[in-house]
């Protein structure tokens, strides 16, 4: 299963998640310049617990050495594809989490996620002295904080059968669901301290992302967090909307509803608009003119219902004007 958005969108500019995206970027960078010297550097930087439970190991490293390194690990990756993965993932799910949250907060709830997961990777791998690395932990606490506040949010997979990509809308809860049920049997399925994938460091990643989303709600927004909240603000909904048309009676026409901001049904804006049916993916752009109004119909030329000899009916698209700032 492979996640492309969901159906959430963020009332504000997820300013930390795309700042951690960055920091993990140059970082990645950085461990490509090392050349002959990169093992090393994972060693260094990555989270060994061998470090932490054998006095051989431990001998050569300070105590800014051991700690820095319980927050470093989970900026770095082992290819271009770890970091592709992990940082699309984020990239989906944690702007969710940051507007729930605010931006202080949530910077303090993705290292805390970190953090514990790899103290849960380290109690299950004492001895290992093989080096963890990646913000899969990280990312798995964040995604344990989307299923507790968002189970019923839909997510567009792509679910490859053979060679035909199936697009499918899945249930936060199940989607997730399925994700912490395949790191559990892959975790069940595995040696301890063997090389790989670090499976008890993204289920402690979960459990605790929930735990600590419990904590930090237990906590009211003060002043700074709402003047942040106002600063970071969107003026645009999201670019690309997922639109599920319906018909009326026997019509061929098909109707669907498109979200745009104030800003935008003032300044005009382009949306991607996909319309998941069974295999096919089909995407279109549509074009909002200036001056837009409430209730507005935008038709999409034979994009309804076939009604004889190949012809078909239309799409409209409803727009409906929402208020950025207004809570969901």
């Amino acid at each position: 299963m492979i996640p492309i958005r969901d159906t959430i969108p963020s009332r504000n500019y997820p300013v930390v998640n795309n700042t951690i995206i960055g920091i993990n970027v140059v970082v990645f960078l950085v461990q490509l310049s090392q050349g002959d010297d990169l093992i090393r550097f994972n060693y260094i930087y990555g989270l060994v617990p061998a470090r932490y439970t054998i006095s051989h190991f431990s001998s050569y490293f300070s105590a800014w050495d051991q700690l820095f390194s319980l927050i470093s690990f989970m900026f770095l990756h082992g290819g271009f594809f770890h970091l592709l993965g992990n940082m699309w993932s984020l990239y989906i799910f944690g702007d969710n989490i940051e507007d729930s949250l605010g931006p202080l907060r949530y910077l303090v709830f993705y290292l805390l996620c970190g953090l514990a997961s790899g103290l849960s990777h380290l109690a299950l791998n004492l001895h290992s002295n093989i080096p963890t690395i990646g913000a899969s932990g990280a990312i798995s606490g964040v995604m344990g904080a989307y299923f507790l506040l968002y189970p019923r949010s839909k997510i567009l997979t792509i679910i490859p059968i053979i060679i035909i990509p199936w697009f499918v809308e899945l249930p936060a809860f199940i989607f997730l669901g399925i994700w912490i049920l395949m790191q559990m049997l892959n975790a069940a399925g595995s040696q301890a301290g063997a090389a790989g994938i670090a499976w008890w460091a993204h289920i402690g990643g979960f459990l605790f992302g929930i735990v600590f989303l419990k904590l930090f709600q237990a906590y009211p927004h003060v002043g700074v967090m709402e003047q942040v909240a106002k600063a970071t603000a969107r003026k645009k909904t999201d670019k690309l909307q997922i639109i599920h048309p319906v018909s009326q009676g026997d019509s061929p026409h098909m109707y669907g509803v498109l979200a745009i901001s104030i800003y935008e049904s003032l300044t005009g804006t382009q949306k991607m608009v996909n319309v998941p049916w069974g295999f096919q993916n089909r995407l279109f752009r549509v074009s909002v003119p200036a001056g837009t109004r409430h209730g507005s119909l935008l038709k999409l030329q034979g994009l309804g219902k076939i009604i004889s000899h190949g012809e078909r009916g239309d799409l409209y698209l409803k727009v409906l004007i929402q208020d950025q700032g207004m809570p969901r």
